[in-house]
């Protein structure tokens, strides 16, 4: 069996990146980067990302459930800019928030069961490759976008678990430049969600300092 050197390889894909791949590549890592500070200007970058790599993902890796849910996050972006800026209490800026324990076992149930279908259908009916993977990072991505446009601190939890498989996922199609983006993520999303416990905790204190008063 033919072995391929991870550096040389890696060096080879990122000669061989247009400016379509460079120009997608940086603004998810802004998107990240910008989410995890709590800044709406993320939501921006995340429509401008998620373009482009709707139609990498499917021209080149044929990971057509990952180009669809590209094309969602444009339009939940939209969604979420807005959700962020007016979604709180007389259309102030929303809250962070948390799930509960009963949430997380029913959002937990409904994707493994929505994955499951999607990677039989995919499977069964078109040349897509890795279809089980595939559906289970793309159904738990809709999933944790959701949470995240909630403002749910317990979305940068999702991420971290679907980065980590999202990581595996490329590396095994040879996309290296991206399994290890997805490797960055999991660590963005691991500080994202230190931070965001820290500025939920700070604002259920005021919230209750309020309520006292």
């Amino acid at each position: 069996m033919e072995t391929i050197d991870f550096s040389t390889e890696l060096a080879r894909q990122l000669q061989s990146m247009s400016w379509m791949d460079w120009v997608a590549t940086l603004t998810a890592l802004i998107y990240v980067v910008l989410a995890a500070r709590e800044n709406n200007w993320c939501w921006l970058f995340g429509i401008i990302s998620c373009s482009l790599w709707a139609y990498v993902t499917f021209a080149f890796y044929q990971l057509y459930l990952d180009a669809i849910l590209q094309l969602f996050y444009v339009i939940m972006s939209f969604v979420g800019l807005y959700r962020w800026k007016y979604g709180g209490q007389a259309n102030s800026a929303l809250p962070i928030s948390r799930l509960s324990g009963q949430a997380h076992l029913l959002w937990a149930i409904t994707g493994l069961i929505l994955s499951l279908g999607f990677g039989y259908f995919f499977a069964a009916y078109t040349s897509a490759a890795a279809t089980y993977l595939d559906a289970l990072t793309t159904v738990f991505s809709v999933i944790a976008t959701f949470l995240l446009i909630q403002k749910r601190l317990d979305n940068w939890l999702y991420w971290v678990l679907i980065d980590a498989l999202y990581a595996y996922l490329y590396f095994s199609r040879g996309a290296l430049l991206f399994g290890l983006l997805m490797v960055i993520y999991v660590i963005i999303a691991s500080v994202a969600l230190y931070n965001w416990i820290q500025i939920y905790k700070q604002e259920k204190q005021l919230l209750d300092a309020n309520y006292l008063e």
